[in-house]
């Protein structure tokens, strides 16, 4: 399972623990790079639950020792893979509901990935069985609900949104949502797409207005 193929070898040249060595010296940024392309290449071939921080070293030209300075073991590595571009919203618009549909389709096209799709199984069962690592994944999403709630205050101000609103139940309702429809069309639609051309607009629909008459 391990090997270079699409990967370019990266050599370890940091050598403390943690985000700096013992001199201070920052780490490689290209390990990271490298380990994470590595990861994703493998959790595709692979499944996660063969997946192993030593094929991920070995296939990134790197040591398991480097991977352990960085991530916790392997769950948390694949969560920064398939998540970290994700604990920051999409630029505003200035407008509640275009905003809306844009988090919506971030989401799609988050849970629609590859490696996505091939990590999220493993990876809820192994948060499911660790809650400190649950807690510390949920700890990266900060940012996000953050900068949400700004926003809810603005589009209130602007009288474009109820002074109610739960920013934490709004990513719940738009993340749980992209996910579940993923789990439980694991092959997708009949023609073989994850998501159709209309999905988010129904799911912003459905958030806008709810369901009541």
């Amino acid at each position: 399972m391990g090997g270079s193929r699409g990967v370019a070898p990266a050599r370890d040249t940091d050598g403390g623990v943690g985000p700096e060595n013992a001199a201070g010296r920052p780490r490689d940024a290209r390990i990271d790079s490298a380990v994470l392309a590595a990861a994703g290449e493998l959790v595709v071939e692979a499944g996660y639950q063969k997946l192993s921080l030593a094929a991920i070293a070995e296939r990134a030209g790197t040591t398991k020792t480097s991977l352990y300075r960085r991530w916790s073991g392997k769950a948390e590595l694949v969560h920064d893979l398939v998540f970290a571009h994700m604990t920051r919203l999409p630029p505003s618009s200035g407008e509640a509901a275009s905003d809306l549909r844009t988090m919506i389709v971030a989401a799609c096209e988050l849970f629609a990935s590859p490696v996505t799709r091939a990590a999220l199984p493993g990876l809820i069962a192994d948060m499911s069985a660790d809650p400190e690592l649950a807690r510390r994944v949920h700890a990266g999403f900060a940012g996000v609900f953050d900068a949400l709630r700004e926003r809810l205050v603005v589009a209130v101000e602007r009288g474009e949104v109820r002074g109610d609103a739960d920013p934490d139940r709004l990513i719940e309702i738009i993340g749980g949502s992209a996910m579940l429809h993923v789990l439980m069309r694991p092959g997708g639609n009949a023609d073989g797409a994850m998501f159709d051309e209309n999905w988010a607009d129904r799911l912003a629909a459905l958030v806008l207005h709810g369901v009541m008459r």
